[in-house]
């Protein structure tokens, strides 16, 4: 009877193993990047907007700051022929069909020789200041999502704190994990999002900044090679 009881006992044990073990385990769906945005509350509008402003702003300018960078090699070559041959109106107009920022200079400087060579490097100056305002455009703008988005964020972080405070205040001695996830988990949300947009447009302006520098030097030294031509002796 004991072998009985025992056999009974173990085939029994290995019944309920077995139905433990053919138990099914919910299995938590992955979390889109869609469902977390969704869960970051109104925080998340303005976060998006500046998402949007930031890469409209980056596209446009790393657009327009690689055509101004553009340079055809023969342009100057061509300025020093047309010069030294007396042939201002040629230069002029080789000038005004190149659209770039060291046409623009050079147009300028054509366009004063006769006069003293200072005035031609002031003038050549003011067209390059007015082309670097054109190139560092929005960039400010830029410069400054990067800056308050991660504040933006910080703000959501504190607004769900203090949602998941209030939900415990008015749970009192009955306090439920679900009541405070929601708050904490909007705190988080729009902590991650402003951070993404702030670096985000952080990584743009800075490399927008380095593409400017990269024409102002061209500008630079086009305008030095210009002043040296008209230096020449005649």
């Amino acid at each position: 009877m004991g072998f009985i009881f025992q056999g009974t006992l173990g085939s029994d044990t290995a019944v309920n193993t077995a139905a433990l073990a053919t138990e099914t385990v919910p299995v938590q769906e992955p979390l889109s990047i869609l469902d977390m945005a969704l869960k970051g509350g109104l925080i998340m509008i303005p976060l998006l907007l500046l998402s949007v402003i930031a890469i409209y702003i980056f596209v446009e300018r790393i657009l327009a700051i690689s055509k101004a960078g553009k340079e055809d090699k023969n342009f100057m070559n061509n300025i020093r022929d047309y010069i030294l041959s007396g042939k201002i109106d040629s230069a002029k107009a080789l000038c005004k069909s190149t659209d770039t920022p060291i046409s623009h200079m050079i147009e300028k400087g054509v366009s004063r020789i006769g006069r003293p060579l200072d005035d031609i490097s002031a003038a050549i100056e003011n067209v390059a200041k007015l082309e670097i305002y054109k190139l560092e455009s929005k960039l400010a703008l830029l410069a400054t999502i990067s800056g308050a988005a991660p504040m933006i964020g910080f703000l959501g972080t504190v607004i769900g704190m203090i949602k998941s405070l209030y939900s415990m205040s008015a749970a009192g001695d009955n306090i439920v994990i679900s009541t405070l996830a929601g708050g904490i988990y909007e705190a988080m949300v729009t902590t991650v999002g402003g951070l993404v947009v702030g670096i985000m447009a952080y990584v743009g302006y800075n490399l927008l900044v380095a593409q400017v520098e990269k024409v102002i030097h061209k500008m630079e030294a086009r305008s030095i090679e210009f002043l040296d031509l008209l230096n020449e002796p005649g």
